[in-house]
């Protein structure tokens, strides 16, 4: 069948291949970067950080911890850019600040990454990011 010129695409169809094409692009990929906006500055600052997919869902473990500048800056807007290769997509971004559940996404970070280098760049765990990523 010939479409019409004026025949419009579907944007659920568009949507799912942006969906999909950042889901493929997460699964090719061990790190991310991400970006913030800066909560004193309102500059934009973008950083790579490491990540756990679960499901539809991408979790973060600031490296310093409540401490970190990015985790500071994402409590205050409520949202981060993620970036996996090409892929780029505009999330709300949730802290997480239960010691179980933190405990839960710093267990998922050992089983992606290691015991050791886990131990290493995330000495103080106490708090991680959720970002729904559907």
């Amino acid at each position: 069948m010939i479409k019409s010129p004026r025949a419009r695409k579907d944007p659920r169809t568009e949507e799912a291949m942006v969906d999909r094409e950042f889901a493929e692009a997460l699964d090719d990929t061990r790190e991310i970067n991400i970006t913030t906006v800066g909560r004193k500055t309102g500059t934009e600052i973008t950083l790579p950080v490491w990540f756990v997919r679960q499901d539809d869902t991408l979790y973060l473990l600031p490296v310093t911890g409540s401490g970190s500048n990015w985790y500071k800056n994402v409590r205050k807007a409520g949202s981060v850019r993620v970036a996996a290769r090409k892929a780029e997509r505009a999330l709300a971004a949730t802290p997480i600040t239960d010691a179980a559940r933190v405990a839960e996404v710093v267990n998922a970070f050992r089983a992606k990454y290691g015991d050791r280098d886990v131990a290493a760049y995330y000495p103080h765990p106490d708090v991680a990011v959720e970002v729904p990523a559907a």
